[in-house]
């Protein structure tokens, strides 16, 4: 019997043609479940987003964003809070970006694979699904009591990036552990070492998938609520922090940093647990200003994205 007979008789005697037509009956149905699905999600979001808008458009103004919180609806504006949402979202960046990156390069280029490590692994993905609350108790304990910070920036900053820092390591090492061995060996066989090869070679490979983790994570951080409340997050503030520069030398200020703070969601829950409907509106108002910041924040991480994913080619 030659070779081409003896692999052809057993693909033909064992092909069942009602078991393939099974199949491809199943991945339509499960195309088209997914479809559905899919629009369903989308179809509510655009609902919510519709209602959001036909309830707060009338109220966005220039006054509106320049203006303070007030005891009246008409004159209330969102200044300090979107202010305020800026700077804790440049705070909790500044922290989880480095530390959540660093983590993961560590743990997956460097760290052995032992029980230790194999410990902590566990303990980063059982982080990642502690309710938000918990963080701000933690954060009340530590850096309130414990640090002294008080009810700053500098606290709020800190817990978001507590509470997004698993998320941002998980991320990051799923991106790197996706860059093919193949980069690193190529990089080893012209002499490289294991820091270069890791700054030059594999951290830009996987910048794409690491900069998809930040999305999800500050986007989560942006609408946290709970805990900021809990490390004493104020609803009603009427100046601006301390700017961050000075006259005189070194020209530098971080006494902004300790001032008291409120976020647009904070601002928002404000409004709507008042029973007066002019503040119902301009919660809607603020609830699309937030939801604008959002989406700004992540066009800016998705066309860093792209940018690395052009310069990469595999």
């Amino acid at each position: 019997m030659s070779l081409e007979n003896a692999i052809a008789k057993p693909i033909s005697s064992g092909f069942d043609r009602k078991q393939l037509v099974r199949r491809k009956r199943m991945d339509a149905v499960f195309a088209r479940t997914g479809f559905l699905v899919t629009l369903a999600v989308l179809s509510v979001l655009l609902a919510l987003i519709g209602q959001l808008a036909a309830e707060g458009v009338g109220r966005l103004s220039w006054q509106f964003l320049t203006s303070y919180p007030s005891r009246f609806a008409a004159q209330a504006g969102i200044l300090s809070a979107w202010i305020g949402t800026i700077l804790v979202m440049l705070l909790t960046a500044l922290v989880a970006v480095p530390v959540g990156l660093g983590a993961a390069v560590y743990l997956e280029e460097y760290a052995p694979k032992n029980r230790l490590t194999t410990l902590i692994d566990i303990n980063i993905a059982n982080l990642a699904g502690v309710p938000s609350i918990v963080y701000g108790l933690m954060a009340l304990a530590l850096f309130v009591y414990e640090f002294r910070l008080g009810q700053s920036f500098l606290t709020a900053g800190l817990t978001l990036a507590l509470l997004v820092l698993p998320m941002v390591i998980i991320a990051a090492r799923e991106a790197i552990r996706a860059v093919p061995p193949q980069i690193r060996e190529a990089a080893y066989a012209l002499g490289a070492t294991k820091w270069q090869t890791v700054q030059h070679h594999v951290l830009p490979c996987s910048m794409g998938g690491i900069m998809t983790g930040l999305i999800l994570a500050l986007s989560r951080a942006v609408g946290e609520t709970a805990p900021l409340i809990t490390v004493g997050a104020l609803s009603f503030i009427a100046f601006l922090p301390h700017p961050p520069w000075q006259d005189e030398p070194p020209y530098v200020s971080f006494q902004w940093m300790f001032d008291p703070f409120t976020v647009m969601p904070i601002q928002m829950f404000n409004w709507v647990s008042r029973p007066q409907e002019d503040f119902h509106v301009n919660a809607a108002a603020a609830g699309l200003v937030l939801l604008v910041m959002t989406l700004a924040m992540n066009a800016l991480a998705i066309a860093v994205r792209a940018h690395f994913r052009k310069r990469i080619r595999w």
